[in-house]
């Protein structure tokens, strides 16, 4: 009787928790399809009358398919990034030993700490001084940057849980360092891996703080940074805002069903190493 009840009391808080999950997405829509007076008078009603032209003042306003394709192209691209040389990085300062480790590591540490407001002037300053502003590499260099220590302390402690009994053997059998990472450890890492690249991509594709100071070219506009095409100085156009968001959270969707399955078994190996 007990376990019934658990079990109930578990399914109504998986149900209310769905159910909040969803509605903001589907009142999002909602807002997508009216005017500003009909999600000003009631948001949570129906549209009177559904105006699909918001979406298409999204993609010729706002230019949100270019956007889109320009926040994918930062995350993968950063994603990739962080993760090989996170996996480089962990890997010596899990499986090597030499005299500054520890102090490399609480380095890499400290990285994860730093606020990233407190780097705006400083990197846009730099900006400016190379030529970085409106450049693709140094986009991403900043993004990898802020995803990189996180990558290095979540690689660092799960390969610390590996038995090293697996680098006796692939030595044994002729393994190269190189060889030993991407062919022995790597495949054994795949869980946390796929956390941390739906980490580090979720912050490339939705960052907003520096595609408005680094980012001045519309061709070159974030989704984030594309939205505030519509924000004017009397007046928001909240339906095209809406159908932006649609727009933009739809690759975000399809890739966690895609690989919801591998996050989950990355955050449950995680907590059960830690």
């Amino acid at each position: 009787m007990k376990r019934k009840v658990g079990k109930l009391i578990i399914y109504l808080f998986a149900v209310f928790w769905a159910v909040m999950t969803i509605f903001p997405l589907i009142i999002t829509f909602l807002s997508s399809v009216k005017d500003n007076q009909g999600i000003n008078l009631g948001m949570f009603k129906l549209p009177e009358k559904w105006l699909w032209s918001n979406y298409a003042a999204a993609f010729s306003s706002a230019n949100i398919g270019k956007a889109v394709v320009n926040s994918i192209f930062f995350g993968v691209t950063s994603t990739l990034i962080v993760t090989v040389v996170g996996m480089l990085a962990a890997y010596v300062l899990s499986r090597k030993k030499f005299k500054l480790r520890i102090a490399v590591y609480s380095l890499f540490i400290v990285g994860v700490m730093v606020p990233v407001h407190c780097t705006i002037i400083p990197i846009s300053s730099l900006a400016t001084g190379i030529g970085g502003k409106n450049s693709y590499w140094f986009f991403i260099l900043v993004y990898v940057a802020f995803n990189l220590s996180q990558a290095i302390f979540l690689f660092t402690g799960y390969l610390d849980g590996v038995d090293k009994e697996l680098d006796e053997a692939a030595i044994i059998d002729g393994c190269s360092d190189f060889q030993l990472l991407f062919r022995v450890l790597t495949p054994v890492s795949v869980p946390i891996i796929s956390t941390e690249a739906i980490l580090a991509f979720i912050y490339g594709y939705g960052e907003l703080i520096f595609a408005m100071v680094l980012l001045t070219d519309q061709s070159k506009y974030t989704v984030s940074r594309a939205m505030l095409a519509f924000s004017g100085g009397y007046q928001q156009q909240l339906g095209p805002i809406f159908a932006c968001i649609i727009v933009a959270v739809l690759p975000m969707i399809i890739i966690y069903i895609l690989f919801h399955e591998k996050v989950q078994e990355g955050m449950l190996t995680g907590a059960v190493k830690g």
